[in-house]
């Protein structure tokens, strides 16, 4: 199973960049392949992503939350299973750095050829800057604040 792990230092107080990344519908504004997000539940969101030129849709559950700190989830009903957390660590009163690990099996030929070529890895590291071009513009603190333990 590839895995994916990129970082970003981002120029927010790590409640900024937690906030904008737990603001899901948002993510259609500056992640390239997400069209739509639907939040479900407080666990649960429904996505609609375009990899490829192929429209996909899958629903990811939230299996650990914690405000400030990360945010981890899994993929089991898509066409790719995968799983992820995103963390926050505080650099500085101003300065977080935002981590992205990403597990995932690829499915069909096109999927499997841009894992054996780190496609992936290069489509996370640029939705990562896209998120810090975002966060850096309008920094905010609002975005779901409560605890999810599976």
């Amino acid at each position: 199973m590839p895995q994916i792990i990129e970082t970003i230092d981002v120029n927010v107080p790590v409640a900024a960049a937690y906030g904008q990344w737990t603001r899901f519908e948002e993510f259609p504004e500056f992640l390239d392949e997400v069209e739509k997000i639907v939040q479900v539940d407080d666990k649960t969101t429904d996505w609609t992503v375009k990899v490829a030129g192929q429209e996909r849709e899958f629903r990811a559950v939230i299996t650990e939350q914690h405000p400030d700190e990360r945010v981890a989830w899994t993929v089991k009903d898509g066409e790719t299973d995968h799983a992820g957390v995103v963390t926050f660590h505080k650099l500085s009163d101003d300065e977080t750095r935002v981590t992205a690990q990403i597990d995932w099996e690829p499915s069909g030929f096109l999927e499997k050829l841009g894992a054996a070529v780190g496609v992936g890895g290069h489509a996370i590291k640029k939705d990562l800057q896209n998120y810090k071009e975002r966060v850096e513009a309008a920094p905010t603190d609002t975005g779901w604040r409560g605890d999810v333990q599976a």
